[in-house]
């Protein structure tokens, strides 16, 4: 067995080579003509590449299927039930073969939120330590809004000839989940995206899309620096 050099490089801590970073977003939704289908998916995969890098903890790459809550249809997702089965597959084999002990998932997608209530299964089967960070979706603001906008300026995934019609909301009613009635009903945080979508459009910031990216990666870094304190003893 060959005898890593786990101090080499820029490296604060060996330990955090038992920790693992990935992503999770959606490949396969709307977000107006402005923004492509996978637009989370590739979000949530910069941020979590970018803390791997930071931070020396291992980047995962991304898992492929998504979630979303039944009055929301702007997309193709699964039931989570088999993205929990997706997530176990995944990790059990960055386990095997990485030897990670940890892991942190850079979710970038709303609709993913209900996998907290299956965390525990999760860490029951994989037998790893998880943390769930959705810092990005706390701070982006409405679905396929200004926030996505600038941070896809940033990215270079946006077709700026469209952003004007972004909030053509009878074309593109995902845009802000203005269309999905009963999910506004239900939800106060949607019905506050939707309106300000309608009241306020949309615009498109490459310094606030950068200050989004930057506070998301630290949330990451956080995250890692608090499984290397618990986990490990650093």
């Amino acid at each position: 067995m060959v005898k890593l050099r786990l101090d080499a490089g820029n490296v604060k801590n060996p330990n955090v080579h038992k920790i693992g970073i990935i992503a999770l977003g959606s490949h396969l939704e709307n977000h107006g003509p402005a923004l492509p289908i996978d637009t989370d998916a590739k979000i949530a995969s910069y941020i979590a590449f970018q803390a791997a890098l930071e931070s020396g903890a291992k980047y995962l790459g991304v898992i492929y299927p998504a979630h979303e809550i039944k009055e929301i249809n702007h997309g193709i997702h699964v039931s989570l039930e088999d993205l929990t089965k997706e997530i176990v597959k995944v990790l059990k084999s960055a386990k095997k073969y990485l030897g990670i002990s940890s892991v942190v998932i850079v979710n970038g997608h709303g609709g993913n939120l209900p996998i907290v209530t299956c965390l525990y299964d999760i860490e029951e089967q994989t037998d790893l330590l998880i943390t769930l960070n959705s810092k990005i979706i706390e701070s982006e603001g409405p679905h396929g809004g200004s926030g996505e906008l600038s941070m896809g300026k940033v990215l270079g995934i946006i077709d700026e000839s469209e952003v004007e019609n972004q909030t053509d909301l009878s074309r593109y009613g995902e845009v802000g989940l203005s269309m999905f009635t009963q999910a506004r009903l239900n939800d106060p945080n949607i019905e506050e995206g939707a309106m300000d979508v309608q009241e306020n459009g949309v615009y498109v910031d490459e310094v606030y899309g950068n200050e989004l990216l930057k506070l998301a990666i630290n949330s990451v870094l956080l995250d890692v620096e608090k499984q290397l304190d618990s986990h490990y003893g650093y």
